[in-house]
Formats: structure tokens, sequence, C-alpha cells
């Protein structure tokens, strides 16, 4: 009996003694790593809503433990100041190149920047030529000619170079978010949606109403060239403008 206790006890105290060193070389290394491991990372410090510019105010910089956190979160302030919220981002999360972009031309992000001098209206595709076989973007700038019935085909002055918000199937899903079928294939666009003041939009409307319309793709590439299009519009509309004040003028006189 007193050999089989004496036994035991040299069974206990090896698995205590094996335990020990366990605890020494294994488990105490990894919680030091824990304890150890930290980083530098970027947050905001307030809500900054999709589609919002992030300036450097809304940028801090916050010590981080890194154990069990995924890899790849911005460090460097210059990677988050001048870009956008693809979505909502909230303080004390971590922020990943995922959820920022160079630009905002999701319809969403446009939808929320308009401020009553612009306007959203969509347009319908009645065939696939007319919507340019379904290559519209987001962001691109296109011109609209109408044809009416045995009548010549014009591009209006006033819808010379007009921005695209988005195109739009027939089951709701925007350009950007339309899912590839397994035969890779998608829904085609049957509606257009433009960025556009209140004439535009008001020719636009009577337009569809009583004649064929036809998209012409003019410019795809980068915001700021873009813009001088835009800017090109708002330069016919200033010389239609005196046009017509001119010819007020004349009649008065007359």
């Amino acid at each position: 009996m007193k050999n089989r206790m004496c036994g035991n006890r040299t069974i206990i105290g090896t698995f205590c003694i094996i335990l020990a060193v366990a605890v020494m070389f294994g488990i105490s290394p990894i919680i030091n790593r824990m304890a150890a491991g930290k980083s530098t990372v970027c947050q905001v410090n307030k809500v900054i809503t999709q589609g919002t510019i992030i300036t450097a105010d809304d940028v801090i910089k916050v010590e981080i433990g890194t154990f069990g956190v995924i890899d790849g979160f911005l460090k460097d302030e210059t990677q988050l100041v001048g870009k956008y919220a693809k979505s909502d981002i909230y303080p004390n999360i971590n922020i990943y190149p995922i959820m920022i972009s160079d630009k905002a031309d999701s319809a969403e992000d446009v939808f929320k920047s308009l401020n009553g001098s612009q306007l959203a209206i969509s347009v319908s595709i009645p065939s696939l030529a007319n919507g340019l076989s379904g290559k519209i973007q987001n962001g691109d700038i296109i011109s609209i000619i109408v044809t009416g019935n045995g009548t010549e085909s014009v591009i209006p002055p006033q819808l010379t170079y007009v921005k695209v918000i988005t195109a739009t199937t027939n089951k709701g899903s925007d350009s950007d978010n339309v899912n590839v079928k397994e035969d890779g294939t998608t829904d085609l666009p049957t509606t257009i949606t433009l960025l556009v003041n209140a004439e535009q939009a008001k020719l636009l409307a009577g337009y569809e109403q009583n004649y064929k319309i036809h998209i012409a793709l003019v410019y795809r590439g980068t915001a700021e060239n873009a813009a001088r299009f835009l800017d090109a519009q708002e330069k016919i509309f200033t010389e239609l403008s005196k046009a017509t004040a001119n010819e007020s003028e004349d009649a008065a006189n007359g």
C-alpha cells in the first residue's frame, strides 16, 4: 500500500513539474505577446456619414492591442484624409481600405449631396441601343439625343453634358450593385438617373413623353475632368440666358 501511495505521489509530482514547465515556456510567452502586441491606428472622432469627405480634423491616432485584431487597418492619416466614407464610419473602430473610396460616386452618395440647386431625375431606356447597350456607369458624362416623329435628331444645348448618377434595372438594382448571374450575364438597366438643374429636368420630362431619347457617352474618367464638362454646360446656360435677354430687349425696343 505504501509503495502504491509513493508511486501516485511520484506521478502527481511529475505531472505538476510538466505543467509548470508548460506554463513557463508555453502559456506565459503567449500572454506576454498579447500584452506586448500593440499598434497605433487611425480612427475618427465623430460619425462620418456615407459619401462625406474625411478631413484631418476628423482623424485621431489610437494605440490598440493587436492580438486577435484583423490585420490591414490604416495606420497613417495620409491614407485616410481626403477619402470618402463608403458607409457610415463610427468612432472607436479600426478603419480598413474597404471602408473608404477616392470618390463619392454611388447613387446614395449623390442623393445625400443634393442641396436644392440640383435635382435627380430618371428617364426610361426603351431599348438596348438607346441606353448605350447597358454600358452606362455612375459618373459618366453623356449627351442626350432627341428624335421626334420624322424630325431630325438633335442634342439640345441644355443637355449637351449631363452627369449620370446611376442606371437601374427593372428589379431596382443600381449599376454599381448588380449581381452577376451564373451564366456571367447581368440584368440590363431600364432607367437612367441623371444629375440636372430644374430647366434640364423639365426638358427631360417633356422629351420622354413626346420624343425618343438616345444616350451618347461623352466622357468616362476622373472626377476632375468630368467637372470640366459640367462647367462647359454651365457656360452654355449662361450664353443661352444672354441670348434670351438680348431677344427680349430687342423685342421691347422694336
